[in-house]
């Protein structure tokens, strides 16, 4: 039997982590709890919700980020500030040079952690969600 790879474990403990940080600050925010359990279920929803669509959004720019999507921008970028940097332009490659250096850098990683965790956070927020308004949304 395989040993679980702890590297793994330990990046889904720091998610759910984060994930949970989220989650205690918009109820934080909107006020922890009150005498209604409709509203109460309200902000756990809202707060599950918040924290699954940002973990869901930083996977999708990780993976847009490993796919290039952002090399032209780091070369504009580039470019600007060795035009304000004495001889920068001395240093100047083309586009293609640049991103074939930034296409060999890029590592894929095979994780997707950010978006496993995303997922139950969100759905754990629609469930809530579809609870509110089914059982509650007459009442308020």
């Amino acid at each position: 039997m395989k040993k679980p790879n702890k590297d793994l474990l330990v990046k889904y403990l720091v998610y759910f982590v984060i994930a949970l940080l989220i989650t205690v600050g918009v109820l934080a925010i909107e006020g922890f709890f009150t005498d209604s359990i409709a509203v109460n279920i309200q902000r756990f929803a809202d707060g599950f919700s918040c924290a699954g669509f940002l973990l869901l959004a930083f996977a999708g720019m990780m993976y847009i980020s490993g796919e290039g999507a952002f090399i032209g921008i780091g070369f504009v970028l580039r470019n600007v500030v060795q035009a304000f940097v004495p001889m920068g332009r001395k240093y100047h490659i083309s586009y293609k040079e640049y991103r074939e250096e930034k296409l060999g850098n890029i590592k894929k990683s095979g994780d997707n952690c950010s978006l496993i965790v995303g997922l139950v956070f969100f759905a754990i927020g629609i469930v809530l969600n579809i609870v509110w308004y089914e059982c509650f949304y007459n009442v308020v």
